[in-house]
């Protein structure tokens, strides 16, 4: 029996080959990919140099003569710091074994008594109890302890020394070796690279590598920056409030920050630690902890995502899962690379079918357009998050547009949901109060989104109908004062069926929200014997073209509409629509196609209105 297709077997194979190749290939894998990351990472200085007019060669030493200067500088000051902070540490191991005495008589429990002991090693935290001490002998006296120790040369340390710096130095240079080979081969790299892929997806090839270069370029420069700026300012804040080597203090938390989420709380914890240790009492630690919480807010939460938490082009738990993910694989390596190797994953996704999911599943934005997310939204009846999408779309762009590219496309989705037998009527009564809402709250601009909501979830009529009929209550029967300029007012119409209605209401609140003085009309309203004598105030009146209606019920109202107005422009809008019936196009002077070109026809003649 076959308890899974084909396809899925060879896809869990696959994946199983390559974790095991990942877990067990890592000593030959992590250097090259430490190596590919830091080329990554320079590449934007070597850019700059190469731009400034040296040769791709000199400009790549040029930029590992930088690097280099720039470790051994940092190493040289790290150590200063070192050698500086090993002569202050009897007194601040003093300093820690006091404020531990502190906790223990706080705490007052058993546990925590050992946990100096295990901590500072075995010199005696509490007191020796009563009648501890050691038995006399037969003559009187007490014996003498006596302690072994093993006698050390200065080869013996030295030895231990280099044994103990000769694998990461080891590690370092090898690494340095391949990345200097890799800069120095890029292009030929490059090269080999398009031609495994094959000839026919050299551009697709060529273009997923530029975007996962300058991705991953990106990001570790944007982070090398604010680390770095991190750094120097807690270093000051730190040396303010008084902390010695608060220098030593910011370098550390600023390496420590390229370490994701673990690294600050690693970092916060050495503050603390540091600062309890520098002096009495606890006020010096509180405050320390304190700055540094106060700084990694505000740079979390305002700085990163305006730098490149965002654009690094992966959501927050995408990053928290390749975190575990490559330390459970790598280890500490892992966990430093796991950002930039899940970024080149994820940009491999848009143009590697088998990456596909992965990127789906792990990229900030799923790959989802405007519309589908308006459409997705809509079905969970998440009207606020709508209007704030909307609103973060007019600070560029108009009402009409946004109605063009993101609403009418996204209404057109969840038409299928609304007209399906299987879709409940909550669901449907849901979806129609938030279109509802959303227009009614787009189109008054600064209006809180729960001053309708009561008003709206009540909705029994078409959306179309209960927008005009919200105006109208705000602005009176004629939806504004006729005491207006001539040939101001655009009329929009419509057939009084659901989707005609619904367009031409929200035509109404395009028109309006640009400043034009736009107000709706039903075709089946013409003969109203009350209605006032104001044809001269019409500029132009635009009709929805009818799809769900008869045409020849909207060729009749048209005439008639045309009978009344016999100076203004009659335009048909088309919204939509792939093309329009001949015969329907003759009985109007112009169609148009979207509500942009509705705004453009009109914003003319309102222009003209106005210097009348």
């Amino acid at each position: 029996m076959r308890l899974l297709p084909e396809p899925s077997v060879n896809v869990a194979v696959t994946a199983t080959c390559l974790l095991a190749l990942l877990h067990f290939g890592r000593p030959v894998l992590q250097p090259i990919v430490l190596a590919l990351m830091l080329s990554l990472a320079v590449a934007p200085l070597i850019r700059a140099l190469a731009g400034a007019g040296l040769s791709r060669l000199n400009a790549t030493f040029a930029t590992l003569g930088l690097v280099c200067a720039a470790l051994v500088a940092g190493g040289m000051l790290l150590g200063a710091q070192l050698l500086t902070l090993s002569d202050d540490l009897p007194q601040y191991r003093s300093e820690i074994l006091v404020k531990l005495r502190d906790v223990q008589n706080l705490a007052e429990r058993q546990p925590l008594a050992r946990f100096p002991v295990d901590l500072l090693g075995d010199e005696p935290f509490a007191p020796a109890a009563p009648g501890a001490e050691r038995p006399l002998q037969a003559d009187g006296t007490r014996p003498i302890p006596v302690e072994i120790r093993e006698h050390t040369s200065a080869k013996d340390t030295l030895t231990k020394f280099v044994a103990a710096i000769s694998g990461p130095l080891g590690e370092a240079g090898l690494v340095f070796v391949l990345l200097v080979f890799i800069l120095l081969d890029s292009e030929n790299l490059r090269e080999r690279v398009l031609r495994l892929t094959g000839q026919r997806t050299v551009s697709r090839t060529l273009k997923g590598l530029e975007d996962a270069a300058h991705g991953v370029s990106r990001f570790f420069f944007s982070q090398f920056v604010v680390n770095l700026v991190f750094g120097a300012v807690l270093t000051v804040l730190l040396w303010l409030l008084g902390l010695p080597h608060a220098a030593l203090l910011g370098v550390l938390c600023a390496l420590l920050r390229f370490v994701p989420y673990i690294g600050a709380l690693i970092a916060a914890s050495g503050i603390a630690l540091f600062a309890a240790a520098s002096g009495p009492g606890w006020a010096l630690a509180v405050y320390a902890v304190v700055i540094f919480g106060v700084l990694e807010v505000v740079l979390a939460n305002v700085i990163e995502p305006r730098v490149y938490g965002h654009s690094s082009g992966m959501s927050p738990l995408a990053v928290i899962v390749s975190a575990l993910f490559w330390s459970a694989l790598w280890g500490p390596v892992g966990l430093l690379l796991a950002t930039p190797l899940t970024l080149c994953i994820v940009v491999a996704g848009r143009y590697i079918k088998a990456l596909e999911p992965v990127s789906i599943l792990l990229a900030e934005a799923p790959n989802a357009s405007e519309a589908q997310r308006f459409y997705h939204r809509l079905l969970g009846g998440e009207a606020a998050a709508i209007v704030q999408d909307a609103r973060a779309f007019l600070r560029k762009f108009t009402l009409a547009r946004y109605c063009d590219q993101v609403l009418l496309p996204g209404v057109e989705l969840a038409v299928a949901d609304l007209r399906d037998d299987s879709a409940e009527p909550g669901q449907q009564q849901r979806v129609r109060g938030t279109i509802a809402l959303v227009t009614e709250t787009l189109g008054q601009r600064a209006a809180p989104l729960r001053s309708h909501r009561r008003r709206v979830s009540m909705l029994n009529e078409s959306i179309g109908a209960h927008l005009r009929h919200a105006r109208e209550e705000r602005l009176g029967r004629w939806q504004g004062s006729l005491e207006v300029p001539e040939r101001s007012i655009v009329l929009c119409a419509s057939l009084p069926t659901v989707r005609e209605e619904f367009l031409c209401e929200l035509l109404v609140v395009s028109l309006r929200e640009a400043g034009i003085d736009a107000r709706s009309l039903v075709l089946g309203d013409l003969d109203d014997d009350n209605r006032p004598d104001a044809e001269h105030l019409v500029s132009s009146v635009l009709v929805v073209h009818p799809v769900d209606s008869a045409p020849d019920a909207w060729l009749e109202a048209v005439g008639r509409l045309r009978a009344n107005l016999p100076d203004a422009p009659l335009v048909a809008v088309a919204p939509r629509e792939p093309a329009v019936p001949q015969a329907l196009g003759q009985q109007v002077d112009l169609v148009l196609k979207s509500f942009e070109e509705a705004l453009a026809f009109v914003t003319p003649a309102k222009a003209g209105a106005g210097t009348a």
